[in-house]
């Protein structure tokens, strides 16, 4: 495994929280979330202990793609606001303890952006990847005096930077080695992007699609060379800054030279299936190539937790200390913890096991107060990726009171960036904040436990003693969690004796642990 300087000490202890910027609190009545919303609203993530912020894009931007489409890498989108309101931002979050992480969309820009529109006009720019003659397929045609097409990313309007090709191929003259010119100035690019934002007091960079850097990359062998590039830069100039990635496979990601890796809807050689066979119902964002399962979080009892727990196992044996995993509770392109026919009741023990198993917990802003993924949405800023995939519904507004925009925005209703769920009896974060028994009172004790308890951390052991319902394990050797994520009560054997830090529904006698339906406990162990 490649040597890295070691990650920063906070990072072991970081709870994130990720933030949308356009939905999370609107400061100017203008219907779009912005920066100064979101440090108005710093005290509700103090007080729910979250220590680690990142926000999606943030730059300059046509919006085709919710701002996955920069046409200004060294500049804010003016409706979030200024350079120095986000500078206001970092600053008023570091004065809670709280650290702010950028969103870095390294592999492709806007067909806005200067470099392409300099690109499409000009045969020896070799920034992105150019077909000189004819249109090759998943090409797109140029829109520029320059003859033949560009290929994207992903939508037609992304088109790909050129990181260079992993192999050549005499008959297709655009796949360039990575050690060609165009490579290595965009290499430069992203260390320049990097130094400039962590230069003004961020901490670091969640990376989108990082694994897609060097096309036709068997392993991703070449993609790891760029990041392991990157990062001994990083370590040199920036040693307590960090990377995440957008990679859905630790084992591949950490030794190139990520901090941490998130378990992800897609990624790694199972397409994303540990995390989906989690949290996924089905519904809200749905890939035609996912194929159908029961998830473990379900009602009906049907799943199990052997596909996370063997994805797990398998990437931190790998890993050992040399960087982490992340487990997210969703994200801005996957349906949130509350979809279809999840109830609020199956929530509280969704938490219990996220925030005390040895990853690093990713919280998607609203899932702390049950936020719904709102089905039926229409295309905004390319939320629709297929007939049962649409991102819309997991980025509707915080919800933080009972007012007309659930106050995230005093813009009318027809003003918002997306409305509001409408349900009449949507959580919110005062109605919450009012009720000690609240979903949102839990996981606040949650991450006190987890951050006052090392043994629940990422660096604590972890004994898996059941992988069925209930999912039971111990922490440390001291603390021992189980989790009945079904309707039904479930029991297993277990001469547990010990204190309850966190529980509900869960009784331990005569040498069984029985735990109700969806309930949930956290013991100390005695003689731990």
């Amino acid at each position: 495994m490649t040597s890295f300087r070691p990650a920063p000490a906070w990072l072991a202890d970081a709870v994130f929280y990720q933030i949308y910027p356009q939905s999370f609190a609107d400061s100017d009545g203008d219907g779009i979330g912005d920066f100064n919303g979101i440090a108005e609203r710093l005290d509700h993530l103090s007080w729910l202990g979250v220590n680690t912020v990142w926000l999606n894009p943030c730059f300059v931007s046509p919006f085709r793609d919710a701002g996955y489409d920069v046409s200004d890498h060294l500049a804010v989108a003016p409706r979030y606001g200024s350079a120095d309101d986000l500078a206001g931002l970092v600053d008023e979050a570091g004065r809670r303890g709280i650290r702010v992480l950028l969103d870095l969309v390294a592999g492709h820009t806007s067909d806005e952006h200067p470099w392409f529109r300099a690109s499409a006009n000009d045969p020896d720019d070799h920034r992105y990847i150019w077909a000189p003659e004819g249109r090759p397929e998943g090409f797109v045609a140029s829109p520029g005096s320059r003859p033949g097409a560009y290929l994207p990313n992903f939508f037609s309007f992304q088109p790909a930077l050129n990181f260079g090709y992993a192999r050549e191929d005499p008959g297709q003259p655009w796949r360039q080695p990575v050690d060609a010119d165009g490579p290595r100035a965009n290499r430069a690019a992203l260390r320049e992007i990097m130094d400039h934002w962590l230069g003004l007091g961020l901490s670091g960079f969640r990376v989108d699609m990082a694994a897609s850097l060097v096309k036709d990359d068997p392993g991703r062998t070449e993609t790891a060379g760029v990041w392991t590039e990157l990062r001994r830069w990083l370590d040199r100039a920036h040693p307590e800054a960090v990377l995440l990635s957008e990679w859905g496979d630790p084992e591949v990601s950490v030794p190139a030279g990520f901090h941490a890796d998130f378990f992800l809807q897609f990624g790694g050689p199972a397409n994303g299936l540990p995390l989906r066979s989690l949290w996924h119902t089905g519904e809200g964002t749905a890939d035609a190539d996912w194929n159908p399962l029961d998830c473990f979080f379900d009602a009906a009892g049907k799943g199990s937790p052997r596909p996370f727990v063997e994805a797990y196992d398998k990437a931190a044996t790998a890993l050992g200390s040399s960087g982490f995993i992340s487990l997210p509770t969703a994200n801005h392109d996957f349906s949130r913890l509350s979809c279809g026919p999840r109830t609020a009741e199956q929530l509280p023990a969704a938490f219990a096991f996220q925030l005390t198993w040895p990853t690093l917990p990713a919280i998607y802003y609203g899932d702390e107060i049950g936020m719904r993924y709102v089905p039926g949405l229409p295309d905004t800023e390319g939320s629709v990726l297929g007939p049962r995939y649409n991102r819309a519904g997991s980025r509707t507004p915080m919800q933080w009171d009972d007012g007309p925009a659930a106050g995230f925005s005093a813009a009318a209703q027809d003003r918002l960036y997306l409305p509001v769920d409408p349900s009449p009896d949507r959580p919110t974060v005062a109605a919450q904040r009012a009720d000690e028994a609240s979903l949102l009172h839990l996981v606040r004790r949650l991450i006190a436990l987890r951050t006052n308890t090392p043994e629940l951390g990422p660096r604590g052991s972890v004994e898996v003693l059941h992988t069925g319902y209930p999912l039971v394990y111990v922490r440390g050797g001291r603390y021992l969690v189980a989790v009945n994520p079904r309707r039904e009560k479930a029991g297993y054997p277990h001469p547990a004796a010990g204190r309850a830090l966190e529980a509900s529904g869960v009784d331990i006698t005569d040498g069984t642990i029985t735990v109700q339906g969806f309930g949930y406990g956290i013991f100390a162990l005695d003689g731990g």
